[in-house]
């Protein structure tokens, strides 16, 4: 079976996904998964495309770095049990940051991968691991082509008004700019929207992708306008451990007052924050709605009116709004989230329907509302595998 292998590698975790592509591209993976654990206690856990589920240990050791290329070598061979006849053709990665320098998947070569270890500093939690994961396939299976999908290329399309920060022009210049995230996942959804909402997809579109990180893109022609997230992943919405948007000068304060460095802020700012900051009990939505705790329904309470409250400035930047479309974990399974976003939304013409948006209908909007409210899975690791295999076809 020849195959394309999508990688996903974080500072301690290896996602993955195997979408066969003999002849033509399979639509989901034959298997998928993740090991978690690297650098302590690495785990294996996978599910095939039937539904049948695999944990065990993996049995490596050495430095956190020597560890994300033994976790690789062991998928490989822990694959090879799995599909007999297993040819890896290529592999797509997942690459946070893409700078200003890439708007469309890339052929990754060491020449392209020295032009991204120059984008670490703009994005430190996510691009060194990215990187490490290419590095370790190349050494392991040289032989494949690789290539890099970016979270920010989608929103390249954005007048440069809209990615401008109110800085002096010689910090801009450097690159501090708003780039936008979770580009993978617009790009998928965007895709879809004709067959849900037909013309409408060509018009005013926001999509809410909400999950333990948390974004919205405004649409005008299938192409990003404006997006919640800008320099880095953690401006916009409030999300799982994260802040969102925050007044700078609160920074300025908890330096000035609390003595916190950089390593305190960011964890502040990406670990302790968001619905575990606070509600005190946890990040996980699920938890949150079936809690009576009143600081569980106020986090959840807050995480709705900041969405509502971005819908409003992305219908701005759209000139307009036809269609709201959610997805991302939160987005395809938390009804209620979905129902108090409509509701705080009323003005812009939203009405769901109650029973509709219960079952987790595709598309969710109540007859007479002026606006189309839809629920799109979302499937970024099939966008790389398309992304990679459009690219050495020459499509890109």
């Amino acid at each position: 079976m020849k195959a394309v292998l999508v990688i996903n590698a974080g500072s301690s975790s290896l996602k993955f996904a195997l979408f066969e592509c003999d002849p033509e591209l399979a639509e989901h993976p034959v298997v998928s998964g993740q090991i978690d654990g690297i650098g302590a206690k690495p785990e294996l856990s996978a599910k095939t495309a039937n539904g049948a589920r695999f944990r065990g240990a993996v049995p490596i050791g050495g430095s956190q770095g020597e560890q994300h290329r033994a976790a690789l070598d062991h998928l490989f061979a822990w694959l090879d049990t799995q599909e007999a006849g297993l040819e890896i053709i290529a592999a797509g990665h997942r690459i946070v940051h893409g700078g200003e320098r890439y708007s469309a998947p890339v052929r990754l070569d060491e020449a392209v991968l020295r032009e991204l270890d120059a984008f670490v500093p703009l994005a430190p939690l996510h691009q060194p691991h990215n990187l490490r994961g290419v590095r370790a396939v190349a050494t392991l299976m040289p032989t494949i082509p690789q290539v890099g999908c970016f979270d920010t290329a989608f929103h390249r399309s954005q007048k440069p008004l809209a990615q401008a920060f109110a800085l002096p022009r010689a910090i801009s210049a450097e690159g501090v700019k708003r780039y936008g995230f979770h580009g993978l996942s617009y790009d998928f959804v965007a895709r879809q929207l004709p067959e849900v909402i037909g013309e409408r997809a060509h018009g005013a579109v926001v999509i809410a992708h909400l999950g333990n990180g948390a974004s919205m893109c405004a649409l005008r022609g299938g192409r990003s306008v404006a997006s919640t997230m800008g320099f880095t992943a953690v401006e916009g919405l409030m999300m799982g451990t994260r802040t969102g948007s925050l007044d700078p000068g609160v920074l300025l304060y908890l330096m000035e007052q609390k003595g916190m460095d950089a390593k305190a802020l960011t964890n502040l700012l990406y670990k302790e924050s968001g619905l575990l900051g606070v509600s005190g009990i946890s990040q996980d939505m699920r938890t949150l709605l079936a809690s009576d705790a009143p600081a569980a329904r106020e986090a959840v309470d807050l995480f709705c009116y900041r969405i509502a409250r971005e819908l409003g400035s992305l219908a701005a930047a759209a000139e307009g709004l036809d269609a709201l479309v959610f997805t991302g974990g939160i987005g395809e399974h938390a009804a209620p989230v979905r129902e108090q976003v409509a509701r705080l939304s009323g003005w812009l013409g939203i009405e769901i329907d109650p029973a509709a948006n219960a079952a987790h209908a595709t598309r969710i909007d109540a007859p007479g509302s002026r606006v189309a409210v839809a629920v799109v899975p979302t499937n970024e690791e099939g966008m790389i595998a398309r992304y990679t295999v459009e690219l050495l076809n020459g499509a890109h």
